[in-house]
């Protein structure tokens, strides 16, 4: 009879520990990434949803490095390619070598390409052409490669952190916004503040350049991953997620007037999937077992941003998406808190 009363007390135990451990971890790494609080949040709470990140914003500043430093403070292989033109497929995925043994026999061996990593960094991801997306964004999606025939499973936790920049469109292909859909959340990384500018100058020119400590290993994050899906919504906040969802297609009764006027399409099922998934993270960051509409309105830019589009009128008029977006989010009413914690 003991088993049912004891099981709240270890959920309860466990998400503490979730909230300590992810708390302690957002500390080690604002040692190394100065200024980028809310982009190093946005792209954990991904992570811990078992998503992808697309990383948006002008060279230099800290991209990599946060990519680098989350693969060090979650003691995760790390691998980074640099995406180009003439990137193909195989030097992705691996290919078949040929290899001798003692004996003189000949035969193939598969050697592993960078995409074998726990955390990918696919750097400048949209200069390499449809065909070595198509490869990356398949093993995102399947979590496995097909090579030779032979389908192999990838590292499990697998992840993938990609980049790209703006404002340089020269030799570049961007990416469908189909395939746009495979990343959980789009972050926008900002350029720092004189502040930081000056901390960033003051830890990278010393004798002593800071780097992250092992905060979280690769089991206890699958087992947090595990928490996440666990954590209850309740019904009025899940139909919140689906209204903000509906609110963004422009033949919706609940569009606002810009979304009718500039956007072409609205987001998938796969929209308001990251929405809650971000925030049963968000919840229990904030030491919280259930999910408040505050949760989904937190996590609802970031998961949105890349999948409304917009149509030719909004574009010619220069309308930003997370414009129309924050609109959707302060249009849409949200359920009190007494209604979702009600399960």
């Amino acid at each position: 009879m003991s088993a049912p009363s004891d099981a709240p007390a270890d959920a309860a135990a466990l998400a503490a520990e979730f909230r300590a451990r992810l708390t302690q971890l957002e500390d080690e790494l604002a040692r190394v990434v100065v200024g980028q609080r809310d982009v190093v949040r946005q792209a954990l709470v991904a992570i811990l949803a078992g998503g992808h990140v697309l990383l948006e914003g002008v060279p230099g500043l800290g991209k990599t490095l946060l990519c680098r430093s989350f693969a060090q403070a979650l003691d995760l292989t790390f691998r980074r390619i640099q995406f180009t033109p003439d990137l193909m497929p195989a030097d992705i995925l691996g290919t078949l070598v040929v290899t001798e043994d003692a004996s003189g026999r000949k035969g193939f061996q598969f050697q592993e390409g960078p995409i074998f990593g726990n955390l990918v960094l696919a750097d400048e991801v949209n200069r390499a052409t449809p065909k070595t997306q198509s490869a990356l964004l398949e093993a995102m999606q399947e979590h496995m490669v097909t090579t030779a025939g032979e389908r192999r499973a990838l590292p499990d936790p697998f992840f993938v952190l990609a980049t790209q920049n703006p404002i340089e469109m020269e030799g570049t292909y961007p990416l469908p916004e189909a395939q746009l859909d495979r990343f959980l959340f789009k972050v926008d990384v900002p350029p720092q503040g004189v502040d930081s500018l000056v901390e960033i100058l003051r830890r990278t020119t010393g004798a002593e350049v800071p780097a992250p400590q092992k905060t979280i290993d690769a089991a206890t994050l699958r087992r947090f991953r595990a928490l996440v899906r666990e954590v209850p919504c309740a019904e009025a906040v899940l139909r919140y997620a689906a209204t903000l969802v509906r609110a963004t297609h422009p033949d919706a009764p609940e569009a606002p007037e810009r979304v009718k006027r500039f956007v072409r399409y609205g987001a998938s099922p796969r929209g308001a999937q990251a929405i809650v998934l971000g925030a049963k993270v968000t919840a229990l960051l904030a030491g919280r077992a259930h999910v408040d509409p505050d949760d989904v309105a937190q996590v609802a830019l970031p998961a949105l941003r890349h999948r409304v589009l917009l149509n030719f009128e909004g574009e010619a008029e220069g309308v930003k998406v997370d414009e129309v977006v924050r609109e959707v989010i302060q249009g849409t009413p949200k359920v009190t808190k007494e209604v979702a914690r009600h399960l």
